[in-house]
């Protein structure tokens, strides 16, 4: 599967870029029900204990892959971790390129903040210097991640599900992704291009900022352009519907990493791998990230998905999520406030607004 869809310029859903509020409020209303039903409107936050808030919100990539043992481990994209300090960035390049040398990390990387949701502060750099502006340009005190660039092309966003006690989980969702672009014809600048193409002219805004000083080039006839590297729709990325490629061997293969990955039940993982054929059979794929309670089934955002079916999907997940939060409090585990969810809301809001650029 490549990388590039062939056909992204046409593909535009009437729904895909309607106000999150529209599609979230029957969630709402549905949660209001379940936490009258279950007397504990707190319950999704335990859904997976292992995760700060149950990867509600704020919660930290490098927290939730450090969960793994060396067997699931093996199935992670190498990367390492580093804080944003008051030190000389010269200093911090050098603590970063040694850390990426311990860990076998070699160029080109990907960066990317450690408390972030939807593709945001992501940058795939090349060099040292690159390592260096991102130390520059990212706030004071806060976490990111080097991960290493995976050699597969193919990115999908997996959904697994795993109720506690079960030996089996789920996958109930495949998103496959790909990156959008523009094809030259030997006479229209790249802004030109982006305009007229009727996906990417929806998203100039985005695109624009990313590549304001390349909007005056001239794309030689056939040379494809590409407009963003973040596998995230809210940054440009195109999603199609893959459930057709479901099988009990991708979900034998998941159901042995969270063997090793304790306090993981409920999620959506962000994969390479080698090709469709390859995912199916559980083999040849590297995780980048493991997203939590908060995560979509993103499928729905396929131009295809029917809005019922963009409903029913998030009313399942929310309602998933209240049934085994209830099983997690029958196990021991406390809820904690709602107050704590809407400080790491706050906290991680603010710190968004100072990342980096998104490629």
């Amino acid at each position: 599967m490549p990388e590039m869809e062939p056909d992204s310029g046409v593909s535009v859903s009437r729904y895909e870029f309607w106000p999150a509020w529209f599609f979230y409020s029957p969630v709402v209303m549905q949660s209001l029900w379940h936490g009258v039903k279950y007397r504990n409107f707190a319950l999704p936050l335990i859904a997976n204990p292992g995760i700060a808030l149950s990867g509600m919100v704020g919660e930290s990539k490098n927290d939730i892959l450090a969960l793994a043992g060396s067997e699931a481990k093996k199935w992670i994209s190498p990367f390492v971790t580093l804080t944003r300090t008051d030190m000389p960035e010269s200093m911090q390049l050098n603590d970063a390129l040694l850390a990426m040398q311990e860990e076998g990390i070699d160029f080109p990387i990907v960066a990317k903040p450690d408390m972030g949701c939807r593709g945001v502060g992501v940058q795939l750099l090349d060099s040292e210097e690159g390592v260096l502006e991102y130390i520059h340009t990212f706030p004071r005190g806060a976490r990111y991640l080097l991960q290493e660039k995976v050699p597969y092309d193919a990115e999908a966003g997996v959904f697994y599900i795993r109720y506690p006690g079960e030996k089996k989980g789920r996958v109930t969702s495949i998103t496959l992704k790909y990156t959008p672009f523009v094809v030259g014809d030997g006479t229209s600048t790249l802004a030109q291009l982006i305009e007229n193409d009727p996906r990417a002219g929806q998203l100039s805004h985005l695109y624009f900022p990313r590549h304001q000083d390349k909007l005056d080039w001239v794309l030689t006839e056939g040379c494809q352009f590409r407009l963003a590297f973040a596998g995230s729709h809210s940054r440009g990325c195109i999603f199609r519907n893959g459930n057709q490629y479901i099988t009990e061997q991708l979900a034998e293969r998941l159901d042995h990493i969270f063997d090793d990955l304790p306090g993981f039940h409920f999620g959506r993982l962000d994969v390479k791998f080698h090709d469709i054929k390859s995912l199916m059979k559980g083999e040849k794929l590297t995780i980048l990230e493991i997203n939590g309670a908060s995560s979509e089934a993103a499928h729905i955002w396929d131009r295809n998905t029917p809005l019922k079916e963009i409903f029913r999907t998030l009313l399942v997940q929310y309602r998933t999520l209240y049934e085994i939060g209830d099983l997690q409090r029958k196990a021991g585990h406390k809820t904690p406030s709602l107050w704590a969810l809407y400080k790491a809301w706050r906290a991680e809001k603010a710190l968004v607004e100072h990342y980096p650029a998104t490629d």
